[in-house]
């Protein structure tokens, strides 16, 4: 049965609340597109979007989101779904007159929730069966985040905490638009620090109700807890009794706090409420610096244990994600994944002994298991991407995706590893659109090693004919080009437009080891370009690559990278695109945010002369090899992108059209590092697409 079929029977509740403007969803095919069967931008907002999934204790239940979008409204709503693991019974527990994210299991019968059906977000409880729907917090501007356990609970606010603006100094001057600042950082990923942070409470749960939060930052304190950009509430997590609460903070301002990765693991208990920082203890005794991202903290079931991942090295988001556990018993750490070169990511604890965690493996992503004592083994295998888990009542279910096809959850047998779907939310789709090939290639590099490629091949390929083809660049630059389905750069809408993709896991992704990895830091120009070039030129070999028509895309340090090639493709593109791409290294190091980052990739500032890694990068910024550019150019751009700011593209657009190159500008106004906004996508792939259309066909 397919999700709009389920929709339009109905949910097995009625929800109360018109504080939103209720949206209609009709995303069923036409005859016309069903008749074409190509897959095109229209088609991709018509598509339904797992999000967050969870088991009931027992495991006989699944609670899920989804979401759909109404295109000409330019924008969506978010649904909760229930599944009965036994029967394969399905219902929509909301409906379309609000958005209703984040469940939670209370026990086997209750789900806590996050709902704006009474205006801003608020935590929410209810029976399976639609009765005794609560609003549970009541709290002004709204929350970010909660958790319930036992007696106790958790909510996320922002909190006022510095007067930044001049209509917070000076009360006389309250229309005044002025921001003034001492120190970094002044602006982060997409907004302006305006002296509000996100700060979490610990409450008590009582009599329904989510009651007397205190503020465990401290109401003075310019940290976000959980962490910015992201603020990803998952970095906090309430112990099983409700007694303690772990979670994520950096303490830093300023400079320090624009230089540094420290974050560190803090214990809060709500008896004495007393705060205890473990990473800072644990370095004390040994265990380890920890001065790198200390995140995700995950009690084990008896509470008496805390996991964690860890970064040995400061300064680098990429560094491996080490797996740790903090004994509460005896105060002890321990390294679980000593000496193993591989990362753990989303963790969830097997007893009290063991857990599941999932594993990027060699552009894949996978569920595995590991021991205390450090015993690891692949639990699925294939290739595919196992974005994260659900795992009580002895079930795993995962949230799943292919280049090919979008998430869906699968039941992962915890034997076999052997993965049975369970939703089918866009079945409409794949009955009647077609897609193309994803090829497996391993590539020789130029200094002798194997890279895996994927080759996407365009539907009703034909060996016979030749056919435009793009090189992927992968942004990151430390970000796996694994089997994602992406709703921004979307490989089968490329293939769908008839060309052949080709997109290499080059030095700087991850999965592959850490010195594969890390080779990419302080040498954007080096073996990772070499590696870009040995697959096109690879690929290239094929009949059916017309070399006379080949363009090369990418965005971020995939924007970066069609800025260098470029300036050194020897005329193998006919045209670039590049989106929000690093265009001039010293000007990109003072418009950026997270100093930390390029400090660390670049190798330094552009004023430490002596610093050999640090030239080396700046002499090879692609706008010093401008003079190069000899194929048309996109420039894409987000105004509110403060990672890579907008003024990026437009050093890039200039140089492109002062030398009498085609260039085009695209730029969004209310868009940051990437697009989300339904028109401005459709927008996007729109403009995408014409470009490379006149260029290459």
């Amino acid at each position: 049965m397919t999700f709009a079929t389920m929709l339009a029977m109905g949910g097995c509740a009625v929800e109360s609340g018109s504080a939103p403007k209720p949206l209609q969803i009709d995303n069923a095919l036409t005859a016309q597109e069903k008749a074409e069967g190509k897959f095109t931008p229209e088609i991709m907002w018509k598509m339904s979007r797992i999000g967050a999934q969870t088991l009931s204790p027992d495991g006989s239940k699944l609670v899920y989101t989804v979401t759909q979008y109404n295109l000409a409204e330019n924008r969506g709503v978010t649904f909760l779904w229930l599944r009965d693991m036994a029967t394969g019974q399905e219902c929509a527990l909301t409906d379309n007159t609000s958005t209703n994210t984040a469940p939670q299991w209370l026990d086997d019968t209750t789900i806590a929730f996050m709902s704006n059906r009474s205006g801003a977000m608020q935590a929410w409880t209810m029976n399976l069966n639609g009765s005794n729907l609560t609003q549970v917090t009541d709290i002004e501007g709204g929350i970010e985040g909660f958790g319930i356990a036992g007696d106790h609970a958790f909510y996320v606010q922002r909190v006022k905490v510095a007067p930044l603006k001049g209509s917070d100094k000076y009360a006389d001057m309250d229309k005044s638009k002025a921001r003034i600042y001492d120190d970094l950082m002044v602006r982060h990923w997409d907004y302006w620090d305006d002296g509000s942070y996100l700060h979490i409470f610990a409450a008590d749960y009582a009599n329904g109700k989510i009651v007397n939060g205190k503020d465990i930052i401290g109401a003075d304190k310019a940290y976000d807890a959980p962490l910015a950009p992201y603020f990803d509430t998952a970095e906090i997590r309430l112990s099983p009794d409700g007694s303690q609460l772990a979670y994520t903070c950096k303490p830093l301002t300023g400079v320090d706090y624009a230089l540094s990765t420290d974050s560190d693991i803090f214990l809060y208990d709500f008896a004495t409420e007393a705060t205890r920082n473990l990473s800072k203890e644990a370095a004390a005794k040994g265990a380890d610096k920890f001065v790198g991202y200390d995140k995700y903290p995950v009690f084990s079931p008896d509470g008496k244990k805390i996991a964690f991942r860890s970064q040995r090295r400061p300064g680098n988001e990429a560094d491996q994600q080490r797996l740790w556990v903090y004994d509460l018993d005896t105060d002890e750490c321990t390294y679980i994944t000593r000496g193993q070169d591989y990362c753990v990511t989303e963790v969830a604890w097997d007893g009290n002994e063991a857990m599941y965690f999932v594993l990027p493996w060699r552009g894949t992503h996978q569920v595995a298991h590991i021991d205390l004592a450090g015993n690891m083994k692949h639990v699925t295998k294939g290739n595919h991407d196992i974005n994260n888990f659900t795992f009580a009542g002895g079930k795993i279910v995962a949230n799943m995706n292919t280049i090919s096809k979008a998430v869906e959850l699968y039941d992962v047998n915890l034997e076999s590893g052997e993965l049975t779907q369970l939703t089918d939310v866009n079945r409409e789709v794949y009955d009647n659109i077609k897609f193309g090939e994803v090829q497996e290639r391993w590539i020789t590099t130029t200094d002798g090693k194997k890279m895996l490629t994927w080759v996407i091949l365009p539907p009703n390929f034909d060996p016979a004919k030749k056919y435009p083809t793009l090189l992927y660049c992968q942004g990151g630059p430390q970000s796996t080009v694994s089997q994602f389905w992406s709703y921004r750069w979307n490989f089968q809408l490329m293939a769908a437009e008839g060309y052949v993709i080709v997109a290499p896991n080059r030095r700087g992704c991850p999965s592959f080891g850490q010195e594969w990895t890390d080779q990419i830091s302080g040498d954007y120009s080096g073996q990772n370009i070499k590696d870009y070039l040995a697959a096109i030129d690879e690929v290239s070999k094929e009949p059916w690559v017309d070399t006379e028509h080949r363009g090369c895309v990418g965005a971020s340090y995939g924007g970066y990278s069609t800025y260098y090639l470029a300036g050194v493709h020897e005329n193998r593109f006919k045209a670039f695109i590049a989106h929000c791409g690093i265009f001039n290294f010293e000007s990109m190091y003072g418009h950026t945010e997270e100093l930390f980052f390029v400090t660390n990739d670049y190798g330094g500032a552009y004023w430490q002369t002596d610093n050999a890694t640090a030239m080396r990068s700046y002499a090879n910024s692609p706008h010093k090899k401008v003079a190069n550019w000899n194929a048309p150019i996109m420039i894409i751009t987000g105004e509110k992108d403060y990672r890579i700011p907008y003024s990026q593209s437009l050093e890039a657009f200039t140089a492109a059209r002062v030398q009498g190159l085609d260039a085009r500008l695209v730029s969004f106004e209310n868009e940051a590092h990437q697009v989300f906004q339904p028109q401005n996508s459709v927008v996007w792939n729109r403009e995408f697409f014409s470009w490379l259309n006149k260029y290459l066909k």
